[in-house]
């Protein structure tokens, strides 16, 4: 929806939804429709806080196999929510991993406050903003000297890899960041030696600890290259900038992330009625696949009531498996 209303789709009544772009790549209409559907149409309902609601209907034109915008239009208020202003950063699951140099863009970074769905722009968006006090000091690390960008990003990537510092470049004749990292009073490493953990956790980091309240952040797997005391940890600060008002969403396969959001719940830094949790789990009737939607509720001592087969019980299954007695 963002991206459509990037490109003049949704409020100039232009034809189609934007599959592909910047932000998501879904091939043609074709592939985006749900092949068991009895009607070829796709339609978005999203309701904000504020009462303020926005309907948007797509008819699919098969001769063109594209989505035309069947509804009619909203009111223009919609599109100043932070589905589509400035408060909102996506962080796709294919982050960039280590590179010698970053991209810059003065656009996406200094006009529109974007960290690029891969977080390319992350570099430069620290280079820029790294000596701004962060907008939630809730979420000031305790270890961290100030409340600027720089050092509170540093003290939570600490949390990830211990003593973590950054030295940042900017290569502005050609457009380009260098992005290393130091420990201590080591020589600075190249991020290509330091390895895909970091790189992946970085923009996450920024992009939370940048967010005032009201922005709407989407994040898949936060959990990728982390060990599960870092995915832990990573879980807590999703939990923490959600109690500043920041509106997470994440999709995740990792335990020690839900774990993480539990113990901020145990610590009663986090309401349990500001965290919804949705578990989509795929099982056959008769001679096809239906998906069901299992919605666990956790309470005020950061325990769920209903524990998805295969994903929390797997512990327990590896241990039985291992106390088993052994076949010779």
């Amino acid at each position: 929806m963002r991206q459509s209303y990037q490109q003049g789709l949704l409020q100039n009544q232009k034809p189609g939804l934007a599959l592909n772009g910047d932000l998501v790549c879904i091939g043609t209409a074709q592939d985006a429709l749900f092949e068991g559907a009895q009607d070829d149409f796709i339609s978005f309902e999203i309701v904000w806080r504020n009462d303020k609601k926005g309907i948007w209907n797509f008819s699919y034109d098969r001769e063109k196999d594209v989505l035309n915008l069947a509804s009619t239009s909203v009111t223009p208020d919609i599109y100043k929510l932070s589905l589509f202003n400035q408060k909102f950063h996506y962080l796709q699951a294919e982050r960039l991993g280590p590179r010698l140099f970053s991209q810059m863009s003065d656009f996406q970074v200094q006009q529109l406050q974007q960290l690029g769905a891969k977080g390319e722009y992350t570099a430069h968006f620290l280079f820029i903003n790294e000596n701004q006090t962060i907008p939630n000091c809730s979420l000031g690390h305790p270890e961290a000297d100030s409340l600027i960008l720089r050092e509170q990003v540093e003290a939570w990537m600490g949390e990830i890899s211990p003593g973590t510092r950054l030295k940042i470049n900017a290569k502005q004749d050609i457009d380009l960041m260098s992005l290393q990292y130091y420990y201590g009073d080591s020589n600075p490493y190249r991020s290509t030696n330091v390895g895909f953990g970091i790189s992946y956790t970085l923009p996450i980091i920024v992009a939370i600890l940048s967010s005032p309240p009201g922005t709407l952040i989407l994040i898949e797997n936060p959990e990728a290259h982390l060990h599960p005391k870092g995915q832990s940890k990573m879980g807590e600060l999703l939990a923490l900038a959600a109690s500043c008002g920041v509106q997470i969403v994440v999709e995740t396969h990792s335990d020690h992330v839900l774990n993480g959001i539990r113990i901020t719940v145990y610590r009663g830094k986090l309401d349990p009625e500001k965290v919804q949790l949705r578990y989509f789990e795929r099982r056959k009737q008769g001679t096809e696949f239906v998906t069901e939607i299992i919605s666990p509720q956790i309470d005020r001592n950061g325990r769920i009531d209903k524990w998805p087969e295969g994903f929390f019980d797997e512990w327990d299954n590896s241990l039985e498996a291992l106390l088993e007695p052994r076949e010779e």
